[in-house]
């Protein structure tokens, strides 16, 4: 573990605010999680702001059991499978949230780390394990970051169909690990 970065994690307060002020403030800063006595970390260089009134929310319709979670308390994981891949993204106001799309590997990281779904492969994120666990601690907490000066780029989001042009997608410009889509991809 670098020293440099280690602090503790990000108060509840921290996302009890903007979302999209939340999500750009989320870059730089530490996703960690413990497997037993092994820390799995990564550096957030992207991510996306969702939204109660978008359409490409999960939260858009209302509670449901699948997406309970985001209704939950500020720095909540809400973590959910799409084809049986995990993705994370932590609660920020009630039915609002940011999606963790990539992280520089820090800690123990061997495989890709460019798209949600490999974020939450790469560091050992579940939806049995962290749905709904306080990213405050013990087993999986976000820290204040060792990003030293950087870049912070805006774009619309990636991969979604509904309010697809809103410049909700935030990353470090010029970072390796941030995610890109493919040419030729279309939205899903």
């Amino acid at each position: 573990m670098n020293p440099g970065w280690r602090r503790r994690p990000l108060p509840e307060a921290f996302y009890a605010r903007d979302t999209v002020l939340a999500a750009r403030e989320l870059l730089g800063k530490v996703l960690r999680v413990r497997d037993g006595r092994l820390w799995r970390s990564g550096m957030i260089v992207e991510d996306e702001a969702y939204l109660r009134e978008d359409p490409a929310s999960h939260a858009y319709l209302g509670p449901n059991r699948r997406n309970r979670s985001m209704f939950g308390r500020p720095g909540t994981a809400y973590v959910f499978t799409v084809h049986g891949v995990h993705c994370m993204n932590v609660v920020t106001q009630a039915a609002e949230a940011v999606l963790i799309r990539a992280v520089e590997p820090l800690e123990n990281v061997a495989s890709p780390t460019d798209g949600p779904g490999k974020v939450c492969r790469a560091l050992g994120i579940t939806r049995e394990r962290h749905d709904g666990v306080p990213v405050t601690g013990p087993d999986l907490e976000i820290l204040d970051g060792g990003l030293g000066p950087f870049v912070a780029a805006v774009s619309p989001r990636i991969g979604v169909t509904r309010a697809k042009a809103l410049p909700l997608r935030f990353y470090v410009k010029d970072n390796r690990f941030v995610s890109r889509p493919r040419p030729g991809a279309q939205a899903r």
